[in-house]
């Protein structure tokens, strides 16, 4: 026994042939009219902007490199992947981080370090204390004043 899936409902495509009785010799799915049109109008400002006048021309071109343009991003799309999901797809990938391939650091290197011509110097010291100073302190006070008063250990035994 074979089970059929509904792929066959989503492989139809929906498709303008253009009007009735006077229809295009090509077929184009909806979704490729709604790119290309935004397309075509995209690539005539690009023309402008380059300095392209507007003529047969140079329209002709566009429409050419519209078609094609059409034709790749609608390779892209399919009732699996919509339009929206290939832009945020293509979105997300542009601005994705990247695995950076120059290291950061290195070896050590003493060229950012300063060095002086002269030696520094200490300060003279002022001759007396300034007056209203407060005594200068006790280089190591004892942690608690019983602890600094006992023998030491091995007098202990005696």
């Amino acid at each position: 026994m074979r089970i059929r899936t509904d792929d066959e409902i989503y492989r139809v495509d929906a498709v303008w042939l253009g009007p009735p009785k006077a229809t295009f010799p090509w077929r184009a799915r909806y979704v490729a009219w709604g790119v290309g049109i935004p397309v075509f109008l995209v690539v005539l400002g690009v023309e402008r902007q380059v300095g392209i006048g507007f003529g047969f021309f140079s329209t002709a071109w566009a429409f050419v490199i519209t078609i094609a343009l059409t034709r790749i991003i609608t390779s892209k799309i399919s009732h699996e992947r919509p339009l929206g999901a290939v832009f945020t797809m293509w979105w997300r990938e542009l601005h994705s981080p990247r695995e950076r391939r120059t290291g950061t650091g290195g070896a050590a290197s003493a060229s950012k370090i300063r060095v002086n011509a002269r030696r520094p110097r200490p300060r003279e010291r002022r001759r007396g204390a300034r007056r209203g100073a407060a005594p200068p302190p006790v280089p190591y006070p004892p942690d608690n004043p019983a602890r600094a008063h006992r023998r030491p250990p091995a007098a202990v035994g005696r």
